[in-house]
């Protein structure tokens, strides 16, 4: 029987039928419980077997579930949550994270939200779901009354921002915010829409205003209208399990609705996929072009499968256009693969739309980790489309941490297969994210020259550096809360903060701010560092903060940073610079950082993070391959000494 898209999420691997042994398995077993929770959890799971799951993760309270990162989540919602809750801790794992979840009781979020005493703001969630819907919102119908219906929908969203308001000042946390699912039943057929005060009206005019208020605001949405939308109204809403449990909609929807829940916060924590990699024959045109020729494969107009793998394409390259990095693995020969991308008129992707491509006849799978060490990311950030089975169970065996989605037969439904995965799910958007193809096309061509020069330090100086550090400034604010909330690995603390808090720290006295910004022979790598300093201790200037890019590893970018803070803790008479490096399973990569940089190790605290200090009056840093700027400070520091012929120049601007 065919799977529902939707209902099913098909995209997934099905459920194997010893999913109840595989569970009890891994509880017996204890070691790497973390990992095989997620392999359970990547699978197409229904309703019972997320609960089953969650009493599985719930009855192994001792096991570490690392490498899953812990989130703490409140639901505030006026429906029956306990379902909901189960299925979304059951669901985070498949997006690699260890949720820890309290619901607020039945129709009770103005009181859980408004008293500091509640059980949700005592739990200090990372995030509060407001799950509420029109049945619990003041939105009775007026029809023709077009003064009633705006009172009614004003009214509704200044209750949604007061709940906001009220969880932001009780626990800090941010607000992820449901829309509205209008119900199936209209009372005046097509004109509900368009008549001032029909509660179809009144929801949309809800939906709009929610959506405006939440762009300038750090507090995010979650399109259940559109979800609901999309599945069908009629599927979506169940009456009869509304009255018999009050369950907000119908059941048999759970699993995608907690799928999407758990989308929007791994794209808090930085962790949606950021890379797609595109097999070529039946992937992105029909036919094999190594046998078919130019000519034979099947794309373009006036062809049903020539236009399936053409709709494809459009979706991939809108894909691209808003930031996600396109790669190809393609098993052929290197010619033969570019030659459609090159010649055939009908394609719309082009060759240049590629960061790296791999067409040969090594495995994909070794391929795939090639690609990944050139673009410099993370296995966990990257999406395998092939229209194999057998390759994709071959990569998703060998490289377990790659997001593979189960293509259907038909290619006239590849981009809505793809889509309906959301692994490129986003919380917000910056002129940056639609740069990141081309820094990252850039990283590819820098991996080239690289290998060309093969003299690390002579290929430093051959990119031909410029690095500009600016204190935090409005025009940057939201890429930085961004960088802050989003990055992993290259992060000392993990520390994160609010659109709001990041504001305030602009007017600190005692913090310095630092973002850096670098450009190269081969292009603009944008924001690639960002640094926040306490500098309030006698004395001491603690890096409470410390992120970069991973792209701009091995460039020295971090003796550039340090010398940087060096120059104004000399400046304004600090004699200590302090790092702590908090470990997280994504940080490791930076565990000798301070180390490598001459901190002397001065503790180590019970939660096992370090204590780093560095005297600033005998601190040395050796010169770094790059002209260095500074942009927008108001008392410039004098700069260190340089010596060395070729040191870097510094500008202030």
């Amino acid at each position: 029987m065919k799977r529902d898209l939707y209902r099913d999420l098909s995209w997934l691997p099905p459920c194997p039928a010893d999913f109840n042994r595989r569970c009890h398995a891994a509880i017996e077993s204890k070691e790497n419980f973390g990992e095989n929770v997620r392999r359970l959890a990547s699978f197409a799971l229904d309703d019972n077997q997320l609960l089953r799951l969650e009493e599985m993760i719930a009855a192994a309270a001792g096991h570490s579930l690392a490498p899953l990162q812990p989130f703490r989540l409140g639901i505030a919602g006026n429906g029956t949550s306990d379902f909901i809750r189960k299925a979304i801790i059951a669901t985070g794992a498949r997006h690699g994270l260890a949720l820890n979840c309290i619901a607020t009781g039945h129709d009770q979020v103005l009181q859980d939200s408004f008293s500091i005493d509640s059980p949700l703001n005592r739990f200090t969630p990372d995030a509060v779901l407001v799950a509420l819907d029109w049945r619990s919102l003041p939105l009775l119908p007026t029809p023709g009354d077009a003064i009633a219906a705006q009172t009614a929908i004003e009214s509704t969203l200044d209750r949604l921002d007061s709940i906001r308001d009220a969880i932001h000042r009780h626990s800090g946390a941010v607000s992820i915010v449901q829309n509205l699912a209008a119900p199936p039943e209209r009372t005046f057929g097509s004109l509900d829409r368009r008549l001032q005060g029909t509660l179809w009206q009144l929801i949309d005019g809800v939906n709009t205003g929610l959506a405006e208020r939440l762009r300038s605001s750090t507090d995010v949405l979650l399109d259940v209208a559109g979800l609901a939308e999309t599945v069908g109204l009629a599927y979506w809403h169940s009456p009869s399990e509304w009255n018999l449990a009050k369950l907000p909609f119908s059941q048999a929807f759970l699993p995608l609705y907690a799928d999407h829940v758990c989308r929007v916060l791994a794209a808090l924590r930085g962790m949606s996929r950021r890379c797609l990699i595109l097999d070529l024959d039946n992937t992105l045109w029909g036919g094999l072009v190594g046998d078919d020729g130019l000519k034979g494969i099947r794309i373009g107009q006036g062809d049903a499968a020539g236009e399936a793998y053409l709709s494809f394409q459009q979706h991939v390259l809108f894909l691209r256009k808003r930031g996600v990095v396109l790669a190809v693995s393609s098993k052929n020969e290197d010619e033969t693969a570019r030659g459609p991308f090159r010649e055939h008129p009908d394609m719309l992707l082009r060759e240049q739309d590629f960061s790296v491509f791999q067409a040969n006849w090594q495995d994909k799978a070794s391929n795939i980790q090639a690609i990944a060490d050139i673009l410099g990311l993370g296995l966990d950030t990257i999406v395998f489309v092939d229209d194999s089975p057998f390759e994709r169970s071959l990569v998703r065996n060998a490289l377990p941490s790659i997001a593979i989605p189960e293509m259907p037969d038909d290619p006239a439904d590849y981009a809505r297969t793809l889509s309906a995965a959301g692994y490129f799910e986003a919380v917000a958007f910056s002129d940056e994210d639609t740069k990141r193809a081309s820094y990252y096309a850039g990283n590819a061509e820098r991996a080239r020259l690289e290998r060309q020069v093969g003299d690390i330090p002579a290929y430093l100086a051959s990119l031909e550096m410029e690095i500009d550090f600016r204190p935090f400034n409005e025009s940057s604010r939201s890429r930085i809360t961004q960088l802050i909330n989003k990055s992993n690995q290259f992060n000392l603390t993990t520390r994160r903060y609010t659109e709001a808090e990041v504001e305030a720290l602009e007017t600190d006295p005692e913090a310095l701010t630092l973002q850096a910004r670098l450009r190269d022979k081969f292009g603009d790598n944008g924001m690639i560092s960002v640094v926040i300093c306490r500098c309030g201790y006698s004395g001491v200037w603690e890096i409470d903060t410390w992120l970069m890019s991973c792209r701009v590893l091995g460039r020295r970018v971090e003796e550039a940073v340090l010398g940087e803070l060096l120059d104004h803790a000399r400046r304004r008479g600090a004699s200590w610079l302090r790092g702590i490096y908090r470990p997280t399973d994504r940080n490791k990569l930076v565990e000798g950082h301070y180390l490598k940089l001459g901190f002397v190790l001065v503790d180590t605290r019970d939660d096992g993070s370090t204590v780093w200090d560095l005297e600033v009056a005998s601190a040395y840093v050796q010169p770094t391959p790059m002209v260095v700027r500074r942009i927008g400070f108001e008392t410039v520091p004098s700069p260190v000494p340089w010596t060395n012929k070729g040191s870097p120049q510094r500008k202030v601007s």
